[in-house]
């Protein structure tokens, strides 16, 4: 539980139209992740770390603090966000990080056999039937002084939006690799997300209890392909059926284990060290490994050296490396306590002030006297008995106290919204706290009208952090019940659905509801999705009807610009609709079309991405 105590406009648009449109016609659907990243500059720039950055705060501080948080509350504050390939035991890492953190005590399977619990992190039912994840979860415990934030994130691709807002939530990263595969094809997309947010990057290698790569060649990938230089913390010894264990060499203790006596128990663990050289062969039984580890530390020592420099790791120009095996729980506890000693606590972010007339960019510390926070994702039926919506928060500056009022970032400067209570997130369980503090994810009740992106605040400066745009859909169906009686329902589960940002919705213009309504997606998978909990959360069967158009565009120049070039013809094969907020948006079969619309008719500024407006507007 969190430590109770009683201390305690509209967005800049800075983007050029023209990179939207030559980014919509480089890049396609296997790029998403970049394509992302790069058409959200402004958003990247935003919240990277203050590395050689001319910014200012965005208040001045006050001798009368009113909501600061306690530097000892802050520094003990660690949250990580774990990327990886579909398959290369995420979960799995997630829940022996539990299980090491006290936070479990017997860590569940992925898929799970009779006798075994389901993971933590994959509640939905959906996710325990496919074994993968498709929805970012977080979970939060207190291990060895320090509060840690886990965001577990889904590593299919057709969920990478969901692996982006986490990422944006996020002070550090984790890249997860399958030791036997190496780098992977959507590992590589969401390392670039990382690296232009230029979060602090640990990797583990996970699988080291299969025949695995050399350690030497997967360091060789990451800077091969990531022009990311690797520091081994910890390297293994073995790997398949002959994994013995892990040499910490900061400590230069040798950690050998033995697989647990109970399934999802701890492995049991001989620490070594490393100069002890007679009881290290004796314990190894194998010749050829134990002058194999002796060789390797000579050579790691000469050409890497044994400090790590961690103002590198921290403006993510170096990763730890580490190896060890989920499954057998081999490395993992090891890679837990590095990683609160070598990650960054909660950073200070850029924002903007929505009541100053400039466009400068302003920085929010942690250390700030008011509260600050953005909403970062929400949740229809957490709790399915009654149908609740959550609205997950990175807390950024000062104290989230219960029954505080806020201003939020689209709504008018009077309008204050009261947050009678807060819970901390434990996967689908939920606990009431009284007090939250930078670097926490909570949730807090969604009336409605909180969107991903918003920001929250106290004080009297209307303070903006900045938003979370969505990924531009390309894949485009018509949705409906097939039974009348059903329709109700069906228009709640998805009004809740859409909130989430599971999918975008569109419309025929001057449509208000009584019209057909479509589903935009990144992948086929998230539509699957959509049916599915529509049938296990509402009881309501649902007919998706795929159309053959492949990709968005948003005519921010509005209806006019839209009307004009449509009665000069230019926009013959193109489908005009528009999103929730009756904004205009275009239809395209091909990159093609949408790159030489955007060029011909600038006047349109096609943009492949959109925001929710202020209420205000």
């Amino acid at each position: 539980h969190i430590k109770s105590t009683p201390h305690n406009r509209q967005q800049r648009k800075q983007h050029s139209r023209h990179t939207y449109s030559y980014i919509g016609m480089v890049f396609n659907r296997f790029a998403v992740c970049i394509l992302l990243a790069a058409t959200c500059n402004g958003f990247i720039e935003h919240n990277k770390p203050l590395v050689g950055r001319s910014v200012q705060p965005l208040f001045a501080e006050t001798a009368e603090s009113t909501n600061k948080a306690p530097d000892e509350e802050i520094n003990r504050r660690r949250n990580l966000a774990i990327i990886s390939h579909p398959d290369a035991g995420k979960t799995t890492v997630t829940e022996k990080l539990l299980l090491y953190g006290g936070a479990l005590q017997q860590a569940g399977a992925v898929r799970q056999k009779a006798e075994q619990r389901g993971t933590q992190s994959d509640f939905m039912s959906i996710e325990q039937e496919r074994g993968i994840s498709i929805s970012s979860t977080v979970m939060n415990f207190d291990y060895n002084g320090k509060r840690v934030n886990i965001l577990d994130t889904p590593g299919h691709e057709d969920f990478s939006e969901d692996t982006y807002r986490a990422l944006a939530a996020a002070d550090n990263s984790v890249m997860l690799i399958d030791s036997a595969k190496g780098l992977e094809p959507q590992t590589r997309k969401l390392f670039e997300v990382t690296r232009m947010r230029k979060l602090p990057l640990f990797t583990f290698c996970n699988k080291m209890d299969r025949p695995a790569l050399s350690p030497y060649e997967i360091m060789d990938q990451i800077e091969e392909e990531f022009n990311l230089e690797s520091f081994p913390v910890l390297w293994p010894i073995g790997d398949g059926d002959r994994f013995k264990g892990v040499l910490d060499r900061m400590e230069n203790v040798v950690h050998l284990y033995t697989k647990p006596t109970e399934r999802g128990g701890k492995a049991e663990v001989q620490e070594v060290p490393i100069d002890d050289l007679e009881t290290l062969e004796k314990l190894i039984d194998d010749s050829e490994l134990f002058g194999k580890l002796l060789e390797d530390r000579e050579l790691l020592d000469e050409l890497i050296g044994s400090e790590i420099d961690m103002d590198r790791v921290a403006a993510g120009d170096l990763t730890p490396l580490f190896f060890g095996s989920a499954m057998t729980n081999f490395g993992v506890q090891l890679f837990l306590d590095k990683f609160l000693d070598m990650g960054v606590k909660p950073a200070t972010r850029v924002a903007v002030n929505k009541d100053a007339s400039s466009d400068d960019s302003w920085t929010v510390s942690p250390e700030h006297e008011e509260f600050t926070g953005f909403v970062f994702k929400t949740q229809a039926n957490l709790d399915p008995k009654h149908r609740d919506r959550l609205a997950y928060v990175r807390v950024v500056s000062g104290v989230y106290e219960k029954g505080m009022k806020v201003g939020h970032s689209r709504s008018k400067p009077s309008k204050k919204y009261n947050l009678a209570q807060a819970q901390a997130l434990f996967g689908s369980d939920r606990s009431s706290i009284d007090f939250a503090y930078p670097g926490d994810v909570i949730g807090i009740n969604n009336p409605g009208c909180f969107a991903i992106g918003d920001t929250l605040y106290t004080g009297n400066s209307r303070v903006a952090f900045p938003g979370i745009p969505s990924f531009s859909p390309e894949k485009f169906a018509y949705i409906r019940s097939p039974n009348p009686s059903d329709y109700k329902s069906f228009r709640k589960g998805m009004d809740q659905l859409l909130d989430e940002g599971a999918v975008q919705a569109l419309r025929q213009r001057n449509d208000d509801g009584g019209g057909p309504l479509m589903l935009a997606a990144v992948g086929q998978l998230q539509f699957e999705v959509v049916q599915a909990r529509l049938k296990e959360e509402y009881n309501v069967e649902s007919i998706m009807e795929p159309l053959s158009y492949s990709l968005a565009r948003w005519a921010d120049a509005g209806w006019d610009a839209v009307d004009k070039a449509d009665a000069d013809g230019k926009l013959f094969g193109i489908m005009i609709v528009q999103d929730r907020w009756k904004r205009p948006v275009l239809l395209f079969r091909n990159d093609w079309k949408a790159a030489s619309l955007a060029e011909e008719e600038k006047y349109l500024e096609l943009a492949p991405w959109s925001q929710p407006p202020d209420f205000e507007s």
